[in-house]
């Protein structure tokens, strides 16, 4: 970690900066642009995308009474905290061999009659493979619930990612490109499903004044504070004191409590929201071009792997998610990286067993594949505000480290 605090800091993924006049508005219904967005009749926006998690889980459950939800066990922990929230049973399905997807065959013995849903999720933008999940799923009367928190605009074919499966959900959170703060988007093709949704979060999620009032102070904070020059008051300074402690969860904030707040969204934040989703398709195609060229460069680093999209999708590109041959090597760009201002970090520290605080949820698991990709991956931010000078640091780094000669 460099010993001085940067003057600047790099974002550890590329979120939409934020404009100012975004703010003046008197409110919109950001629902009817969104459907625009992802080609729909319908989107409900959501206090967060774990609420939409919950909703759908909820509504879900009432239609067909079944308990159990399987989900990845490398994923966020407020997927497991959102299962727990609705009191089903939480199924951990291992990896496949150097993948984001379900291991087949794990998916395959945890499908059951009492499976209520899975839930594939698309990786840090990327496309999972949601055709082999519906086929898993559906065949023993399961739904399908696409986590694609971080994949607002990735694309299977022409159509949005969320849209393959029964229902899917979008994060509106701080860094996922567009955002309110916190916020959600809980999809589904289905007419008859969207129906259920909407009066399962009329009931779960109510107006609250104080919640909605504390998210709109938020928003105005980031819009103050989210450029290069200020990011390191927000967001380095804490990072580096958890990374000088020995914190790397609370480092890439993993550390989540068991309450989940359920409200509206307010109609001035769905208003900057609105506003703000005239920039964005023009937003996510210069991302993809910048990622096109850099993670050619990436992937050329000899022992180094580069996780990418298979033929026929189109992920967006928040980062770039990396992984070393071992976690030694990984551990050892990370102290010359991570805490450097450059957008290096982690995903998710841990595969959901090995997190203490899920422990009383989930217990012991044989999951090797997801507790691999914890340990072996980094991730490099594809902000706009990452010029070349400071990848090419990156690249020297990551080459340099990924050369050193394996350890007895």
């Amino acid at each position: 970690m460099s010993p001085h605090p940067p003057r600047t800091e790099v974002p550890p993924t590329a979120g939409l900066p934020p404009r100012w006049r975004d703010l003046l508005t008197a409110g919109h219904e950001l629902a009817a642009p969104m459907a625009d967005f992802l080609g729909l009749p319908g989107v409900q926006p959501t206090c967060s995308g774990t609420a939409s998690l919950v909703i759908a889980l909820r509504a879900l459950h009432r239609l067909s009474g079944r308990r159990a939800v399987v989900v990845p066990a490398y994923t966020c922990p407020l997927v497991a905290r959102a299962v727990a929230h609705c009191g089903l049973q939480l199924r951990l399905c291992d990896l496949a061999p150097d993948s984001i997807d379900f291991d087949p065959a794990g998916l395959q013995r945890l499908c059951d009659r009492d499976t209520l849903a899975v839930i594939p999720t698309h990786l840090g933008g990327r496309v999972a493979d949601v055709d082999a999940v519906l086929a898993c799923a559906h065949a023993v009367g399961a739904f399908v619930i696409e986590d694609a928190a971080q994949a607002l605009g990735a694309r299977i074919g022409t159509a949005s990612v969320g849209l393959r499966g029964d229902a899917g959900f979008f994060s509106l959170a701080v860094g996922k490109g567009l955002t309110t703060w916190e916020g959600g988007l809980l999809v589904t093709p289905d007419a008859h499903l969207r129906a259920a949704f909407a009066a399962t979060a009329r009931e779960l999620a109510p107006s609250r004044p104080g919640w909605e009032l504390r998210r709109c102070a938020e928003l105005i904070g980031y819009h103050a504070l989210y450029r290069p020059a200020l990011l390191g008051l927000a967001y380095g300074r804490p990072l580096r004191r958890a990374l000088r402690r020995g914190d790397p969860v609370a480092a890439v904030g993993d550390d989540f409590g068991a309450d989940i707040p359920l409200h509206t969204l307010g109609r001035w934040r769905q208003g900057v929201a609105t506003r703000a989703l005239r920039r964005l398709p023009a937003f996510l195609a210069a991302c993809t071009e910048q990622a096109q060229a850099r993670k050619t460069r990436l992937a050329a680093i000899a022992g180094i792997a580069l996780i990418d999209d298979a033929a026929g999708t189109q992920g967006t590109w928040p980062f770039f998610m990396l992984r070393l041959r071992d976690r030694a090597r990984r551990d050892a760009a990370l102290a010359q990286l991570w805490g450097a201002g450059l957008g290096v970090s982690r995903l998710f520290i841990h595969a959901l067993p090995d997190y203490g605080y899920l422990q009383p949820l989930l217990g012991e698991h044989v999951v090797p594949n997801a507790r691999a990709l914890a340990a072996t991956m980094l991730t490099v931010s594809n902000s706009p505000w990452l010029d070349e000078a400071r990848f090419a640091r990156i690249l020297a780094v990551l080459e340099r480290v990924a050369a050193q000669p394996l350890r007895d």
